[in-house]
């Protein structure tokens, strides 16, 4: 019989920051994950964007998970000798007049402000960008290397043994008041699900209002288009190195083609020309599914009724944001030193869970 503290259910963004922060602990760690290519998190281009969207949103809690985020990246870049993280600027290029004038009334109210490095009413002049509006310089967000990074955590997990490269089976697993009982093999004094769009498959919590929304994003090589910033104008252009760009991404609501779609491409395709003009070759289109929730805040905390039983997920297109500082707080609540923040806990969909579900 194997013991361990925690035994995880899989390893995307959520699930591996979860792995490493109660690791660095010293709790006992096994996590489960098959190692699908194509998960969310090893498609996702990793912006950390603190403002979003034509309202010029600030993204929840982004003076404190941005921070937080970048902290933890740059403590993995220093174990393992290698560059996941990329502090920089992101320039929101304005669509309108009436698109900069409500930027430019908004960017002057705190918070937004403090993460308004510049603003430019007239076109930049940035090489290969068209923004003849100009557009607001966002300061503090970057983007990850997250199909990187997650590839070191999994080659330590395999190599030290907490990580298996298996498929969990859900009515495998036995609960009771102390723990977890899983192929009569394992034993575990909790049990976390970080399975993304696949909880909804979970018997445990497949109540939960998690809907699967898939996002293609593609690899383009673009001579001479500026790799200084992160653009951001109806999508995302991120350079990559090597005078590539990682162009997206889709959002695509059930029912939905598995893999990558034509329409796919051409939609990312006509984004990128609205940016640039500059010709492109697309070298490389990839898709995932994302764990996206109806309110837009992610779900953790403990099941309503199972004991020894919690969630941690939903992070939609913001996990690499979120998942280092809800991944301490969840490890702070586990061991009784932390309350789950009320807008992000499980327990705000309570009521949703069948009768029959314990």
């Amino acid at each position: 019989m194997t013991d361990c503290d925690f035994l995880l259910v899989g390893h995307g963004i959520a699930g591996a920051t979860l792995a490493d922060v109660l690791r660095a602990r010293g709790h006992r760690v096994l996590v489960y994950d098959p190692g699908q290519v194509n998960s969310a998190s090893n498609v996702a281009a990793g912006l950390m964007n603190p403002v979003a969207g034509k309202r010029f949103a600030l993204s929840w809690r982004a003076a404190e998970l941005l921070p937080a985020a970048a902290a933890y990246y740059r403590t993995l870049e220093q174990r393992y000798g290698q560059s996941f993280f990329t502090e920089t600027p992101i320039f929101k290029i304005f669509g309108s007049l009436e698109e900069q004038n409500a930027v430019l009334a908004r960017s002057a109210d705190r918070p937004w402000g403090d993460f308004v490095a510049a603003l430019a009413t007239t076109d930049p002049g940035l090489p290969g960008v068209h923004a003849p509006f100009g557009g607001a310089w966002l300061q503090h967000g970057g983007h990850v290397a997250v199909r990187e990074l997650l590839a070191a955590l999994a080659a330590e997990g395999h190599r030290d043994g907490w990580l298996r490269p298996e498929a969990f089976d859900w009515t495998d697993v036995q609960f009771d008041a102390e723990g977890a009982t899983y192929a009569g093999q394992v034993r575990a004094r909790h049990v976390v699900c970080c399975e993304g769009a696949a909880a909804v498959r979970n018997p445990y919590f497949s109540w939960l209002p998690l809907t699967p929304n898939q996002g293609e994003v593609l690899d383009v090589e673009c001579a001479h288009l500026s790799p200084t910033q992160v653009l951001n104008r109806g999508a995302y252009v991120v350079p990559v190195g090597n005078g590539r760009f990682r162009v997206g991404a889709t959002y695509r609501w059930p029912p939905f083609a598995p893999g990558i779609t034509a329409v796919g491409r051409e939609e990312l395709a006509a984004r990128l020309t609205v940016v640039t003009d500059l010709p492109f070759a697309v070298v490389e289109q990839r898709a995932g599914v994302r764990p996206a929730v109806r309110d837009r805040r992610p779900l953790v905390g403990p099941h309503p009724t199972v004991p020894n039983l919690s969630f941690c997920g939903g992070y939609g297109s913001k996990g690499v944001m979120l998942a280092p500082r809800l991944a301490t707080l969840l490890a702070d609540w586990l061991v009784g030193q932390a309350e789950i923040w009320p807008e992000a806990s499980v327990q705000r969909y309570n009521a949703l869970q069948p009768a029959s579900v314990s």
